[in-house]
């Protein structure tokens, strides 16, 4: 008889475990999903092309009904997990049902951080996290709103260019000195500001927001120094924070997020945590490559294979406001590290390599990518096997197809 295994989260990690599981141990559990929201699992990347008009809304869903029904999987959607009984084994749902279970997965993500300021409850203000904000984002944008995004990080800037795409006059607010400030170093940053800004997006750094102004309605953002904004709509997207009160209510062990071993397991281990709301060595991952890496270690797991996830070397990869950006590794730099730099203002074209001379070999740290990143997979590799450059030093900025020596291959095959 199958062993119940339920998965509270119906985001992409869980998708990615049930797919996993399928290709592994087909039959072996009866695997329920549990979804807050009334929906197939989604691709939450693509919600900012949703918002400009670019993608409809089925081009998001990641596998049709058929696909979940022909592998045996429960889906249980618009019904919430709101508490976990682990003496009885069993998933409390918020109509007052329950389903039992022998293994229970958390994949439940995060929420975005609402900052405590006055004025983030009026009717106007809204975050940019799923689907039902990308409808309240369409229903309010139009050509003439005056829309205000907070945060000039990876979301907050999906959002503005989707907004702009909308028609909608747009600025971003940043407390940071540059854009996308965790993915990009400074020159990355000022080449992304200009690719923004040529989108009709006003751009404000190194801006605190004091207070949203309005009565009935939000009418104006206020900042620290005193410059009040007008404003029809104000997105926040300035963070998120890992799901993690459904693990604490229920004894778990938790920090930022439920705290996990390097099989993925909770304090209780019947109970395991990937993606967002799992935190591995102090580290809680906010991208899909991770989560991705989680799931099939887990999946590996549970089909009864040994296998351990050591950590994500951590990557982005994106397209922000039409321009292709990556990041790999410590960008950062500091004492001991050397830069390769080349770049092409005119083309909009810049690449930064971060390598550390060691005594017996040369090693890539970190890399930072910007219009052209065809080349992200093969320095991650780099960065990720840490294995000596030191012969191809001086033509590894232009990429692995400009390498003649056999590096090139076995970076690719790794």
């Amino acid at each position: 008889m199958s062993e119940p295994l339920v998965i509270i989260g119906n985001g992409m990690a869980a998708a990615k475990l049930c797919e996993e599981l399928a290709g592994r141990c087909l039959g072996r559990y009866a695997v329920g999903v549990i979804g807050a929201e009334p929906r197939l699992a989604y691709n939450r990347v693509l919600l900012s092309s949703l918002l400009a008009g670019e993608v409809e809304a089925s081009d998001l869903v990641l596998r049709p009904a058929e696909w979940w029904a022909a592998r045996g999987i429960t889906l249980v959607y618009d019904r919430p997990a709101v508490a976990i009984d682990r003496a009885a084994g069993r998933v409390v749902l918020a109509d007052g049902t329950f389903l039992p279970y022998a293994k229970l997965v958390l994949a439940t993500g995060s929420h975005p951080v609402r900052l405590p300021l006055p004025g983030m409850t009026l009717p106007g203000v809204t975050a940019f996290r799923d689907m039902a904000d990308v409808g309240t984002l369409l229903a309010a944008a139009s050509r003439g709103t005056r829309a205000i995004v907070i945060g000039g990080g990876l979301l907050g800037l999906e959002a503005a260019t989707g907004l702009a795409g909308a028609g909608a006059q747009t600025t971003v607010i940043h407390l940071a000195d540059r854009l996308m400030e965790r993915q990009l170093d400074a020159r990355a940053a000022a080449l992304l500001r200009r690719a923004v800004e040529a989108r009709g997006i006003e751009v404000l750094l190194g801006a605190s927001t004091q207070a949203i102004e309005g009565e009935d309605r939000v009418c104006g953002l206020r900042l620290a120094d005193g410059r009040v904004l007008p404003a029809d709509l104000v997105v926040v997207a300035c963070g998120v924070r890992p799901n993690a009160d459904l693990a604490r209510a229920a004894g778990l062990a938790c920090n930022r997020g439920v705290l996990v071993d390097d099989g993925l397991a909770a304090s209780d281990p019947r109970i395991h945590a990937i993606g967002e709301c799992a935190e591995h060595r102090g580290q809680v991952y906010g991208l899909v490559e991770p989560a991705y890496e989680q799931a099939r270690v887990l999946a590996a797991r549970l089909a009864g294979a040994e296998a351990a996830y050591a950590g994500s070397t951590v990557s982005t990869n994106l397209k922000v406001s039409g321009v292709r950006v990556f990041s790999a590794g410590d960008f950062d730099g500091g004492a001991g590290t050397q830069d390769i730099v080349l770049s092409d203002p005119g083309l909009g074209l810049y690449r930064r390599l971060v390598l550390r001379q060691e005594a017996d070999a040369t090693r890539l740290l970190g890399a930072v990518l910007f219009g052209d990143t065809a080349d992200g997979g093969f320095y991650l590799d780099l960065i990720r096997s840490g294995r000596d450059i030191g012969r191809q030093r001086a033509d590894l900025a232009f990429g692995r197809s400009f390498l003649s020596d056999p590096l090139s291959d076995t970076a690719e095959a790794a």
